[in-house]
């Protein structure tokens, strides 16, 4: 029985882009590893921006460094 956890940050991720992420996962797992789709769970774990970091600084900080620099050039 596989099992697979998405972790992906909580930003606009739309209930039909999921559905495809599951569906194309499950179907890469059926034609890779010959796994039962019914036998497949998949989860999406949506996490706020405040609580993921890297670079020293959660993203929600890092993404609107990125901007600051975009606008200044």
């Amino acid at each position: 029985m596989p099992f697979v956890n998405v972790v992906v940050t909580r930003d606009g991720i739309t209930r039909e882009q999921k559905a495809q992420v599951i569906k194309e996962i499950t179907e890469t797992l059926q034609r890779v590893l010959n796994k039962r789709p019914e036998l497949t769970h998949i989860v999406i774990q949506e996490v706020d921006t405040d609580n993921w970091g890297y670079a020293g600084m959660t993203t929600t900080e890092y993404r609107a460094q990125l901007s600051d620099q975009q606008l200044s050039r």
